[in-house]
């Protein structure tokens, strides 16, 4: 039926869960600031709460939320933790949501080739 498409590869059920699972995270604004800012460079939950005006008690939930879903990691340092993003993963998969209204307005800027 696919013969057209010789390197076509549908994921697997656990990998269509886990990606609907992570877009269900992500569809939280604060959560989104959260990464974004984390994008930036490791912080604390008091930074982080300050850079995405939200109370520290709701930033750390929505830290702890993360890092379940494997997106951020903490380090502990005496009484603090430090958040940072697990990976480049992070960065594509923000960049791409956020600036996908940008892209959208250059390509349909950008003149259509003469058809031949």
């Amino acid at each position: 039926m696919h013969e057209s498409l010789p390197d076509f590869r549908m994921p697997d059920d656990g990998q269509v869960e886990s990606a609907a699972d992570v877009f269900r995270l992500l569809a939280d604004p604060t959560r989104i600031k959260l990464l974004w800012a984390l994008l930036q460079g490791e912080e604390s939950v008091a930074c982080l709460a300050e850079l995405v005006d939200a109370p520290p008690t709701a930033v750390s939930q929505h830290l702890s939320k993360l890092r379940l879903a494997g997106l951020v990691r903490g380090r502990r340092q005496g009484t603090f933790v430090y958040y940072t993003v697990v990976d480049e993963h992070v960065a594509r998969l923000l960049g791409g949501a956020l600036f996908q209204d940008e892209d959208a307005a250059r390509r349909s800027a950008t003149p259509a080739a003469p058809a031949r």
